[in-house]
């Protein structure tokens, strides 16, 4: 019992906490962080920059480093990047035999590492080591064929380098191992690039007999199809459906014959009765949505379209807006031949009435198809006919569409066409000239920096329309723009001569403020005088005063002062209460900021009173229409001159009056000496 019990391990008991209340001092988080952060070592500072001066401390660098590279590679020979950092070391030093000879004894060690090979053959290509990089390229495709970035890599060195035959031989090489879909598009994306569509093609006999997808079929027809082989692609879809047969029938290579066949015209949907025909698409349709992909519904649901707008179009073929719709939808998912045939028959139906209002709509068509043919299919000859043969249809002698012409000249100038787009604006002057093919012509000019061919455009634009204010007056900008003061100040006194303008008081204001430019304040003046001996408009007042009030010198506040007096006597006589008003109001800001304290009450003493007035109102047929309230002023100097007009008043009333009493004495003595002999008579008698 004593040998076992000895023999067995004791095992310690588990002390009893007495006292499980906690502890007075409780350790947190924060503190271990804080202790851990007081504790912690100095840094030591990193060691100071060396300093290379000659060849041996040059040498010594180097053979340091290179110890230290090896002890890290004899450590662990696996690393790999232990190796790549030490030859991009060495060609960082133009060590380049070094360098290789590290890459290949890294071969050794790890021969299937792609990033070594990729290293490897990148170090040869940016030192124009083309041989040696070449031969790197063919040990790695010959040791890894199923890598396919180092085929990749391999046949676009070739490429670049201009080696067509080389490029050619590699993707051969690569093309024996059978790769994935992308190597064999690349080759035949390469063999186009040299324009050798046979060569593409025979790749393509290859690749579909290699793998079973439809889609590489699909993709062999269109590619026979976009080169202009029609027949070679029905061929190709003819052997699909015969190569997969009724037992692995797919619906996307049917669909994909289909449409191959309605860009063909191959189709018979024309002769087919309406009715029937909406049947059809109505069933093609529920065929889709079970079986086809998005890209088929989608080709349904514009086949549909196409066919409603085909019946609208037919019923009524002025219906402009059907036929935008229409284009639009072709635009989006057919071929040029198809939509050109489209904008021909849209193009085609002429409004019936000249009348510019009906033809608004109509020359969208032919901007559209110019737009269309140059963005879109970029043939540049035959986006000049259809400019060409728009402007031969437009009637000019009744009206034109200046944006026709602009466009015209715009696309000639796209073209580096100078000469032609000049002709085409001459041509537009010539035939309807017209205020927005001037401005355009002009704005052309100016972008071309042709400032006498600008001169000239804008004479015959006046000539055209002297009345234009804003022709004048960007006329006269340009002559200011060029330096020739005196010819832009001899253009606005032509302007202002002009016996009947548009806008006066813009052509005055433009002529003032281009005077006050060149600082010819004399001129200023006089214009403002000759101004106001045409209008006493109360703002040529007071912008004649801020002129003043704006120059320098002593007497500005007093020519200032001056030209307010004289507003205020030339305005008394106005109507147009409103205007006096505004010129005091004016006239009290100014003396309440330049002049004094009586002055400022001098001017104070002006203003009206404001007074509620009523006035009869008379309607139309002469019937009255009742009472209206309004607003009057009643100003100081036209009620001080009230009791002198009551005074001459009443003095013609008494005047009058005295006319009146003495016509009537007259007419007594005239009647009495008619009546005098008859009572003389009576007298005797009696």
């Amino acid at each position: 019992m004593a040998s076992t019990a000895a023999g067995k391990q004791r095992i310690p008991k588990v002390a009893k906490v007495k006292n499980k209340a906690p502890a007075e001092v409780q350790i947190t988080a924060e503190q271990l962080l804080r202790e851990a952060k007081e504790r912690e070592l100095e840094l030591l500072p990193p060691p100071p920059k060396q300093k290379i001066t000659d060849k041996e401390e040059l040498n010594d660098y180097k053979l340091r480093k290179r110890k230290a590279f090896e002890d890290n590679i004899r450590k662990n020979r696996t690393i790999i990047s232990n190796w790549i950092k030490y030859a991009q070391w060495e060609e960082s030093l133009t060590e380049i035999q070094r360098a290789r000879s590290i890459y290949e004894r890294a071969l050794d060690v790890d021969h299937r590492n792609v990033t070594l090979w990729l290293k490897y053959a990148e170090m040869e290509m940016k030192n124009r080591q083309v041989n040696h990089a070449r031969n790197i390229w063919d040990r790695a495709i010959t040791i890894l064929p199923r890598v396919n970035q180092f085929w990749y890599k391999y046949t676009y060195m070739e490429e670049m380098l201009g080696n067509v035959a080389g490029c050619r031989q590699a993707f051969e090489r690569w093309m024996e191992w059978e790769p994935e879909e992308q190597a064999w598009h690349s080759y035949i994306n390469f063999e186009l690039r040299y324009k050798e569509v046979d060569k593409g093609r025979s790749i393509y006999e290859r690749y579909i007999l290699l793998t079973l997808p439809v889609k590489n079929w699909i993709k062999y027809a269109r590619f026979e199809e976009k080169h202009g082989y029609i027949a070679h692609s029905r061929k190709v879809f003819e052997r699909a459906v015969e190569f997969f047969g009724e037992e692995h029938v797919d619906e996307n290579l049917f669909v994909a014959f289909a449409k191959f066949e309605e860009t063909q015209k191959e189709y018979a949907l024309d002769r087919i009765p309406k009715q029937q025909a909406q049947e059809l698409f109505k069933n093609y349709t529920v065929f889709e949505k079970k079986f086809g992909d998005r890209r088929g519904i989608e080709d349904v649901i514009v086949s549909k379209r196409r066919f409603q707008y085909e019946e609208e179009v037919k019923a009524n073929p002025h219906n402009y807006d059907a036929w935008f719709d229409y284009l639009r939808l072709v635009e989006s998912d057919a071929d040029p031949d198809t939509v050109r045939e489209v904008y021909e028959r849209a193009i085609a139906n002429v409004p019936p009435i000249q009348e510019k209002r009906h033809w608004r709509r109509y020359i969208y068509l032919w901007i559209n198809y110019a737009l269309y043919e140059e963005l879109e299919v970029t043939d540049v000859d035959r986006t000049r006919q259809v400019y060409q043969a728009c402007l031969d249809l437009i009637p000019h002698k009744k009206f034109t569409f200046a944006k026709i012409w602009l466009l015209y000249s715009q696309f000639e100038i796209r073209q580096k066409n100078l000469q032609g787009a000049r002709k085409v604006m001459g041509t537009a002057i010539g035939k309807c000239p017209k205020n927005k093919l001037l401005k355009g012509y002009i704005e052309l000019e100016l972008q071309l920096r042709e400032f006498d061919r600008c001169r000239k455009l804008y004479e015959k634009y006046l000539e055209f329309t002297p009345e234009n204010c804003t022709t004048w007056i960007k006329f006269a900008e340009l002559e200011t723009i060029l330096g020739d003061v005196d010819r832009a100040r001899a253009i606005f006194e032509l302007a202002i001569g002009q016996p009947r303008l548009d806008m006066p008081e813009v052509l005055w204001k433009s002529y003032i403020d281009f005077e006050i430019e060149q600082e010819e304040f004399g001129n200023t003046r006089n214009l403002y005088k000759r101004l106001l001996q045409r209008t006493q408009h109360v703002k040529v007042w007071i912008s004649y005063a801020k002129f003043e009030l704006s120059l320098e010198g002593g007497e500005r506040q007093r020519r200032c002062r001056q030209i307010f007096e004289e507003a205020n006597k030339s305005l008394r006589s106005c109507e147009e209460k409103e205007e006096r008003l505004m010129l005091l109001e004016a006239w009290k800001d100014f003396e309440a900021e330049f002049g004094s304290d009586g002055d400022g009450e001098r001017v104070a003493k002006l203003l009206p009173e404001k007074v509620k007035k009523r006035r009869k109102l008379t309607a139309e047929d002469g019937s009255d229409a009742g009472w209206e309230e309004y607003y009057d002023y009643i100003f100081p100097e036209d009620a001080a001159n009230q009791p002198n007009l009551k005074l001459l008043a009443m003095a013609k009333m008494w005047k009058k009056q005295q006319q009146t009493a003495d016509d009537d004495d007259r007419d007594q003595n005239q009647d009495l000496r008619e009546k005098g002999p008859s009572c003389c008579g009576i007298k005797g008698s009696i």
